[in-house]
């Protein structure tokens, strides 16, 4: 009878990974990739570390999920993020379940220890054993299913914005190569990119740069990079060979759904003018150069990177769109003005995120313990390497919510 239900459960749950004979009802819990180290436990003790499913908190947390789980599943009207909620539960919750019945069995077994029978005393042992070699790999999947979930909310569109710091004509160097990692690990992972504006320099560098960007988790991973970059290296125009550290800034703004701007022409004042700088003859001659002021908000943008006073007056609206964006952003998100703040700081050396150093070819995540990389320059093509750092920074923010979730005290 044992044997047969536990085959059934085999089959149902998957292979059993084979492991070498433990003390009856004690399982050991290794390491694995992401999460926390854990240690052995008996069935009937208690176990102190948080991060283990089998923790006390932990499992009041994962009946919270269980219950929020099933109670979006009757409901008979969902919403577009109540589908997306249950879909993120759903394996949690299964695994969850499983588990449950693998403790319900070991209960059972255990008011049976009594039976003399030497036979069934042998089945009954290594039943308990396989039950406690799924319920290892449940613990450890579950814990691997909830350090992925993300109880922030998320947003499909987000403006993304790259300013030069401290440093001068270094920093806007680097603005540049950070704002093209930036659209590399945009590709990478297959967003799309609404609007695009760009502040360039005579040298190549960036002053500033503004992108709105849609995606699945476009906002769920970028919004880990708001904040003061760092970089340390010998500038080109260096004789000295003096390393120079300057900054760029990073700031990453969520934009819901229904977010829309509208540009209406009686709201608009454009005026032309002959564009300065270096250009050559067109400079001087023609009135391409285009200056657009927003009236109800007094905003002002202005364009004379293109030859063409057409291409030039595009350009100009689409800058305008994007300030006007970010504005009625802030106004909707009473917390945005000091979320940007928080991120970009005063631009200091100090206030950095993130190291990129040259000469030692290395990245560092000050946010993160062993946040130290190498490979600068595969790093800065943003495709895995900037991934693999972002789910890093994800998962310990994770782990940072799970503490404060499950050692909140219970509300009276």
């Amino acid at each position: 009878m044992f044997t047969s239900r536990l085959f059934r459960l085999v089959r149902r749950i998957g292979p059993v990974a084979p492991r070498r004979a433990q003390t009856v009802l004690c399982y050991q819990h290794k390491k694995s990739t992401g999460a926390p180290e854990s240690r052995s436990y008996c069935a009937t003790g208690k176990v102190t570390n948080p991060f283990l499913a089998s923790d006390d908190r932990m499992q009041g947390y994962l009946e919270t999920l269980r219950h929020e789980y099933y109670a979006l599943k009757v409901q008979e009207q969902r919403t577009a993020k109540d589908i997306q909620r249950m879909l993120q539960l759903s394996s949690v919750v299964e695994m969850y379940e499983q588990r449950r019945i693998m403790e319900e069995n070991l209960r059972s077994l255990k008011e049976l220890k009594d039976d003399k029978d030497d036979e069934m005393v042998q089945l009954m042992k290594e039943e308990r054993e396989a039950y406690g070699s799924i319920l290892v790999r449940l613990d450890r999947d579950i814990m691997a299913g909830i350090l992925s979930m993300d109880e922030e909310e998320d947003y499909g569109s987000l403006i993304l914005e790259v300013t030069a710091g401290v440093g001068g004509q270094e920093a806007m160097l680097f603005a540049r190569e950070l704002f093209d990692m930036y659209c590399g690990y945009i590709e990478y992972k297959d967003w799309e990119v609404e609007t695009s504006q760009t502040e360039g320099t005579d040298l190549g560098g960036l002053r500033h740069a503004t992108s709105v960007i849609n995606g699945p988790d476009a906002y769920r991973c970028l919004k880990y990079e708001g904040g003061v970059h760092r970089v340390q290296r010998i500038p080109a125009t260096e004789k000295s060979g003096r390393v120079h550290t300057s900054t760029v800034t990073v700031s990453i703004i969520p934009r819901p759904d229904d977010f829309e701007v509208e540009l209406k022409e009686k709201d608009l004042k454009i005026e032309t003018k002959r564009a300065s700088g270096a250009g050559g003859q067109h400079v001087n001659t023609t009135d391409s150069a285009v200056r657009i002021v927003h009236l109800p908000t007094g905003i002002a943008v202005e364009c004379q990177t293109e030859r063409s006073q057409v291409k030039n007056r595009e350009i100009a609206k689409q800058k305008l769109t994007a300030k006007l964006m970010q504005q009625e952003l802030e106004a909707r998100f009473t917390s945005s003005q000091a979320l940007k703040k928080s991120q970009v700081g005063q631009s200091l050396r100090n206030e950095k995120i993130r190291t990129y150093n040259y000469n030692q070819d290395r990245i560092t995540d000050h946010r993160l313990e062993g946040g130290t990389v190498h490979n600068l320059k595969g790093f800065l093509e943003g495709g895995a390497q900037l991934d693999d750092m972002i789910e890093k920074l994800h998962r310990s923010r994770r782990h940072a919510q799970l503490m404060e979730i499950i050692n909140k005290p219970p509300e009276q």
